[in-house]
C-alpha cells in the first residue's frame, strides 16, 4: 500500500553511507510508515479477510472516519492561520518578510507541513534557490524525504532532503545536504571550502538505475552565505520514546493507536449496524414461481436481485412475514463519543476537544464550552519548536536575500506571532489591554507591539503621528 516513490531509494542511502554519514532514518522507518498508514487509513486493520459460516473466504473493508488524519488536521489549523505572522527588530526586514509570505504564499503551505510533521513525527522546510532569476523559496518536506546528517541534543545542524524530479522528460532522484562542517564538504568533493561557518547546498542527482547525472541547470554547489541553518525541522512537544538519540520527533497520535482504532471501530459497527438492520421479508412457497430456464424458485412480486426477501420452505401460514431488527445506534453512538474523547485526550487536545452533539454532529472545541486550559498549555508548547522552526528558516531567508542584492539591515531578534483566537478570546484580551493603556498600566506602543508586530521604534513612530 505505500507509495515508495515519496520514499529515500536504496541508492541514494548506499551515497549517504559512502560519505560516512549513519542514516537515522533506518532506525524510525518503520514507526513512520505506521504512522503513514494510519493517516491514511490503509493497512490489515481496514482491509482483512474473514471467512463466512460456510468456510469461504471474503474480502472486508472497514469504515473510516480517518481519525488519525482529523487530529493532524486540527493541530496544524490551530497552531498556524492567516494572522499569523513574523517580527524582526528591524522594520524593513518584517516588511520584507511579510512581503515574501503573501508573494509565496508560504503560512498557506506551512500548515499541511504542520499537519504532516504531526503525523509522521517529523517535517521540514529547506530553502530552495533560484540564482540565475535572483529567487530563493522554500520547500516543505515530511519525514519520508528527510535524512538528518549532523545533530546532538540541540538539535540537527546539517541534513539531506530528498525529492524526485523531472530532467528532460527523464525521472531523476534529487539529493540536495545542506552542509557547513569542512570536512564534511570535502567528502563530496567540495575542494577549497573556507571555514567561514557557511551553509552550502550540494545538490545530486540519480537516474533510476542509481547513476550519477549532472543536469546543467543543476548547481552543484551554492554558498549561501548565511550562518544561520538553511533548514528547520519541525517535530511536535513529545517525546520520542520509539528510538534513542534520534533527531526525528514522534507522531501525535503515536500513543493513541488503540483510541484511532476505536473510533473507527465504532463508526463502522454503525454503519454495519444500518446496513444490516434493514428489513426482511419471508415469504411462503406459494408465493414463488418456478424459473423454467434455471429451475430455481423466484419471488414472484419482488425483484430478483433484492437480498431482503426469504422463502419460508414447506409453509402456508404467515404468507408474508415483515422481520426489522431493532437498531442499536444510540448505545453505538454513545461509544463512539467515548472514542473520539479518549483520542483527544491521548493526542493532547483535551477530553473535550471532539464531541457529538444530540443530532450525532461532530464537533470541535471552538464549539464545545468547556475548560480549555489542558488544550492551551499544549498549544504553549507547540507553539515554543515550531516558532523556533519558522524564526530559523527566516533568518537563513534574510541571509540569501542579502546574498542576492536585497539591501536589507540585519535583522536582530526574530520571533513569531501567533493566533490564538480559535481557541481564547482575543477580542476580550485585546479590550482588557485597551483598558490597561487607558488605566496607565500599559504603554500604547507596547499595545502594537503586542497586537501588531511592529517594533517599538515604529510602535512609538505611529503612535507620535497620531495613529
Amino acid at each position: 500500500m505505500d507509495d515508495q516513490r515519496a520514499w529515500v531509494p536504496e541508492h541514494v542511502r548506499e551515497y549517504l553511507r559512502g560519505l560516512g554519514f549513519r542514516l537515522p532514518l533506518e532506525d524510525m522507518e518503520g514507526h513512520i510508515r505506521a504512522w503513514d498508514a494510519w493517516m491514511r487509513a490503509h493497512g490489515d486493520f481496514y482491509d482483512y479477510r474473514d471467512t463466512d459460516g460456510a468456510g469461504r473466504l471474503y474480502e472486508v473493508h472497514r469504515r473510516s472516519i480517518h481519525p488519525a488524519m482529523r487530529v493532524c488536521r486540527e493541530w496544524g489549523s490551530l497552531l498556524l492561520t492567516d494572522k499569523t505572522c513574523v517580527a524582526c527588530e528591524e522594520q524593513a526586514c518584517t516588511d520584507w518578510l511579510a512581503s515574501w509570505m503573501a508573494r509565496t504564499g508560504f503560512l498557506a503551505s506551512a500548515q499541511h507541513t504542520v499537519v504532516r510533521a504531526f503525523g509522521l513525527g517529523t517535517g521540514a522546510w529547506a530553502l530552495w534557490v533560484d540564482a540565475d532569476a535572483g529567487e530563493v523559496r522554500v520547500r516543505h518536506y515530511d519525514a519520508r524525504m528527510i535524512v538528518p546528517l549532523t545533530w546532538d541534543e540541540d538539535g540537527v545542524s546539517e541534513c539531506a532532503f530528498v525529492t524526485r524530479a523531472v530532467w528532460r522528460g527523464t525521472v531523476v532522484d534529487q539529493l540536495q545536504m545542506h552542509l557547513r562542517g569542512t570536512d564534511n564538504l570535502l567528502n563530496v568533493g567540495v575542494m577549497d571550502t573556507p571555514d567561514d561557518g557557511e551553509y552550502r547546498i550540494v545538490t545530486v542527482c540519480f537516474d533510476k538505475d542509481g547513476n550519477l547525472v549532472g543536469p546543467r541547470e543543476v548547481c552543484p554547489v551554492y554558498n549561501t552565505g548565511s550562518t544561520s541553518p538553511t533548514f528547520a525541522l519541525v517535530k511536535p512537544a513529545v517525546d520520542n520514546t520509539r528510538a534513542d538519540f534520534s533527531p526525528y520527533g514522534q507522531s501525535v497520535f503515536a500513543d493513541a493507536v488503540d483510541a484511532v482504532q476505536a473510533v473507527d471501530l465504532c463508526y463502522d459497527a454503525i454503519m454495519s449496524e444500518i446496513d444490516n438492520g434493514k428489513m426482511r421479508v419471508f415469504l411462503s412457497d406459494v408465493l414463488f414461481d418456478i424459473d423454467e430456464e434455471r429451475g430455481r424458485r423466484v419471488a414472484i412480486p419482488f425483484g430478483r436481485s433484492d437480498c431482503t426477501v426469504f422463502r419460508k420452505v414447506k409453509s402456508v401460514e404467515d404468507v408474508i412475514k415483515e422481520f426489522a431488527p431493532e437498531l442499536r445506534t444510540g448505545s453505538q453512538l454513545q461509544a463512539l463519543r467515548c472514542a473520539l474523547q479518549m483520542l483527544g485526550d491521548l493526542c493532547g487536545l483535551g477530553v473535550d476537544y471532539f464531541d457529538i452533539d444530540e443530532r450525532g454532529r461532530l464537533r470541535t472545541a471552538t464549539e464545545v464550552s468547556s475548560d480549555q486550559s489542558a488544550l492551551m498549555r499544549n498549544i504553549r508548547r507547540h507553539e515554543q519548536g515550531l516558532g523556533d522552526a519558522i524564526a530559523q528558516v527566516c533568518r537563513a531567508l534574510l541571509a540569501v536575500a542579502r546574498r542576492l542584492g536585497e539591501p536589507l539591515p540585519d535583522e536582530g531578534g526574530v520571533r513569531v506571532c501567533f493566533d490564538d483566537s480559535i481557541v481564547q478570546d482575543t477580542a476580550a484580551e485585546k479590550k482588557q489591554d485597551m483598558a490597561e493603556v487607558a488605566a496607565g498600566l500599559m504603554q500604547a506602543w507596547e499595545y502594537r507591539v503586542k497586537w501588531y508586530g511592529e517594533d517599538e521604534e515604529t510602535a512609538r513612530g505611529q503612535i507620535s503621528d497620531g495613529r
